[in-house]
Parts: structure tokens; C-alpha cells; sequence
């Protein structure tokens, strides 16, 4: 799945049609047993459109309960699961929040989520091949039975650690947010453009570590710009709850359509 990646007019592009290492871009023979590039292009061009089916039916049973959805992304130890407990913490008590809770394996983070006040249903990929590297449609609609939707204002769904695949596939969410930490480096927006360029809001998460690194988040920001200059970006530290008040904010601007 690595090898492609969908444009935002919904087009599938393959890098393997391109010469790259000194090769021409030709095909020279079938070496993998999965047929050509333009053949790989084509199935997964197929399945896109059916996650899109599916997406599309989640947003209905979600919109007839009156339910606003968030995917939320971030790569692995950004604070997700952080940023997401506090604002349990903080905005269970004003409204129904449902959450997904998407991992390989383990139940760790639901763990972590539960008794805050929200409903949370944990959603394993672990297929015994290693798991999927993203949430899909059809997973969010199985996770979705888990939830009594009746009850709820928001869905998050916390997405699987993964800065590449998870912007690829609209899951039924009417908005996607991103965690990103400073401990990630500033270039992460330039090499990894396709999520940074998704999202609706960017949290530049444990801004009280920038103290004790030596760097400035106004190069995290001008990054983040580069690729996407209409995302709301807010720096905040869900360790010591900086600058979160800006984020609940959004979120119940969110819910409030």
C-alpha cells in the first residue's frame, strides 16, 4: 500500500510507473506475483471506491443521530491518547462523546480512556499478518456497533499511529484533526505532506518541552503552512493543559456545526 497514494481529486497515483535507482520505469517482469503497476492501480482504485461507499453510509447513520465525527491522526507518541483523555476530562460533562479507539493491538489506550465519561469502542486490526496500518470504513462501521449513537454528540475516532496512511481514508468523519509534537521535528510536514495536507486543525503538541530543545515553533508553524495554509493550528502541552482551552473551544464549535 506504500507504494501509492490517492490525490485529492480522488485519482490513484503509483510511484512504481516511474524510473527510479537507475531504472527506466518499464515493467521488466512480474517479480512480486501481483501483475502489473497499472493492474495494482486499478484494484486499489477499487477498493477506495468501496471504503468511499462505506464512509459515505457512516456519515448518514451518523448525521441521522446527530453526531458530529472527528478522525484525529498522529504518528506514534505524538500524545494523542493524551490530548484525548483531557478533553474527556474536560467536555464529557457538557456532551455525549463516543470514541473509537483504533490500534494495532492491545487495549492499552482504550484503557487509558475509560472512565472518563465517554463511551469507547476499541478497534484491533491486528489481522494476524501484522495489522493495517490505518482505520478503513468498514472497520469504523463494525466499531460503530459497540456505540449506543442515540447518546452521543461527537464521535472521535482516534486513528491508528501512522503519519502516512490514515489521511488516505475517509472513515465517515465530517472533519480531520492531527496530533503533532515538537518532538518530531520541524520537516515533518515537508516529508510527510499528504496527512499535514488533510487535516482541518494541527495540534503542535508538548510545547513545555521547547524549553528544553533547541527549537522554534514559529519554524514548526512556517512547515505546516508550507503545505496546508488554511488549517487551524494551535500550539498547546496536554501534560500541563497550555493553550487546550483553544481546543475545547474548537471542538464544541465543531459539535455545535
Amino acid at each position: 500500500m506504500g507504494r501509492f497514494h490517492r490525490h485529492d481529486d480522488g485519482t490513484v497515483h503509483d510511484h512504481e510507473h516511474h524510473g527510479h535507482d537507475g531504472h527506466d520505469g518499464h515493467d521488466h517482469g512480474d517479480h512480486s506475483g501481483y501483475g502489473t503497476g497499472a493492474q495494482r492501480v486499478e484494484v486499489l482504485e477499487s477498493i477506495f471506491a468501496e471504503n468511499d461507499i462505506r464512509a459515505g453510509i457512516n456519515r448518514d447513520l451518523l448525521e441521522a443521530n446527530g453526531i458530529r465525527a472527528l478522525n484525529l491522526m498522529s504518528s506514534p507518541g505524538s500524545g494523542k491518547t493524551t490530548v484525548l483523555a483531557s478533553t474527556l476530562d474536560t467536555l464529557a460533562a457538557e456532551m455525549g462523546i463516543g470514541v473509537i479507539e483504533g490500534d494495532i493491538a492491545t487495549d492499552l489506550d482504550a484503557a487509558k480512556l475509560s472512565g472518563r465519561g465517554a463511551q469507547v469502542s476499541l478497534l484491533n486490526t491486528n489481522n494476524g499478518f501484522g495489522g493495517e496500518c490505518h482505520l478503513d470504513a468498514p472497520m469504523v462501521n463494525r466499531a460503530l456497533a459497540g456505540l449506543r449513537l442515540s447518546e452521543l454528540d461527537l464521535l472521535v475516532i482516534e486513528n491508528v499511529g501512522n503519519l502516512v496512511c490514515p489521511a488516505e481514508f475517509d472513515v465517515g468523519e465530517h472533519a480531520k484533526a492531527m496530533v503533532y509534537s515538537v518532538t518530531e521535528g520541524d520537516d515533518k510536514p515537508l516529508k510527510y505532506p499528504v496527512m499535514f495536507r488533510a487535516v482541518d486543525l494541527v495540534l503542535l503538541n508538548k510545547t513545555d518541552l521547547v524549553p528544553h530543545l533547541d527549537i522554534d515553533v514559529g519554524d514548526y508553524i512556517a512547515s505546516i503552512r508550507a503545505v496546508n495554509p488554511a488549517a487551524t493550528i494551535l500550539p498547546v502541552s496536554a501534560r500541563t493543559g497550555d493553550g487546550m482551552s483553544a481546543w475545547y473551544d474548537w471542538v464544541r464549535s465543531f459539535v455545535a456545526g
